[in-house]
């Protein structure tokens, strides 16, 4: 059997195992990740693990890889993600725009959107700042209450 036949047959193991290194240790870098996954035995190459990090639904938080949606941490825990998260503002009646440290927007906007507010229409994010469209302005209130018990801002 070559080696993209091992990789492929072991891809679910494979993905099983580096969520568990994602959730458990700050990992930033896809060099890192195949190194961990071969010293636990499993055949990996940069391009198997660029793979499965889309699979999983990865994303770059900050200087790291987190898990985001199901995969991750209950979707009420947003404990890991609230040093990422500098401030808050609206913008209008149905527009909060949250400022985060650069390359965490994405993930933390990954993290509203799976939380299934019921208050959040959608969101939008760049590199350090998430647009969350609410429903209403009274929505807009209550993502505020439920922004500032989270984050504190």
């Amino acid at each position: 059997m070559n080696r993209v036949n091992i990789e492929t047959n072991n891809a679910p193991a494979r993905r099983n195992l580096l969520a568990k290194i994602i959730r458990e240790q700050a990992v930033g870098r896809q060099s890192e990740l195949v190194a961990l996954l071969r010293k636990r035995g499993h055949a990996a190459t940069q391009s198997s693990v660029s793979r499965d990090l889309r699979e999983l639904g990865v994303a770059k938080l900050g200087d790291r890889y987190v898990l985001s949606g199901a995969a991750a941490a209950p979707k009420s825990d947003f404990s890991t993600l609230r040093r990422f998260v500098d401030s808050r503002q609206t913008a209008g009646a149905n527009l909060t725009v949250l400022r985060t440290r650069i390359g965490a927007a994405q993930g933390v906007a990954v993290a509203i959107d799976s939380a299934t507010w019921p208050e959040v229409a959608g969101t939008i994010s760049g590199d350090d700042t998430i647009f969350i469209a609410t429903r209403s302005a009274r929505d807009q209130r209550k993502l505020g209450f439920r922004l500032h018990e989270i984050f504190g801002i």
